[in-house]
């Protein structure tokens, strides 16, 4: 691990995004709860939280960071797409970056899963960071940012 301790605690938060392609059908099923598996939505975000905090743990040499803040959101895209967003915030020694990248990652494996038994066609794409702030490169943004 990259030995951070000499660096100053600054607020830091990260925001990446993943998309799910689906069918329409599938796409009406998840914003409408119609589901056999139940809420994915709900499943999903709860996971991306889950793995935001855990990501030292999955991802090797990742200082374990005390989270202040997670969010996951999620963004119909007729006709056959699901935005995700996950935002971090830590006030630490190291950016979030990666942990905004496992949960929007998460997210759309969870939102998968919850729905493979309906749509065998899904594709996770675009897995990026958009935003980073914080620290001593201070801000960066991706250009094309959605």
């Amino acid at each position: 691990m990259v030995d951070v301790s000499a660096k100053a605690e600054t607020a830091r938060v990260a925001l990446a995004e993943a998309s799910l392609r689906v069918q329409a059908g599938t796409l009406a099923q998840i914003f409408d709860g119609g589901l056999a598996k139940g809420d994915a939505l709900a499943v999903a975000r709860v996971a991306g939280i889950q793995a935001a905090k855990r990501c030292a743990e999955l991802i090797p040499l990742c200082h374990p960071l005390p989270l202040n803040r997670v969010s996951i959101d999620f963004e119909p895209l007729p006709p056959d797409r699901v935005l995700i967003t996950a935002e971090c915030r830590v006030t630490g020694r190291t950016g979030v970056e990666m942990e905004a990248l496992t949960a929007a990652s998460i997210a759309a494996l969870t939102l998968y899963d919850m729905c493979k038994a309906v749509d065998r066609g899904m594709a996770i794409e675009n897995v990026r960071l958009l935003r980073k702030e914080g620290g001593k490169s201070g801000l960066w943004q991706r250009e094309e940012a959605s």
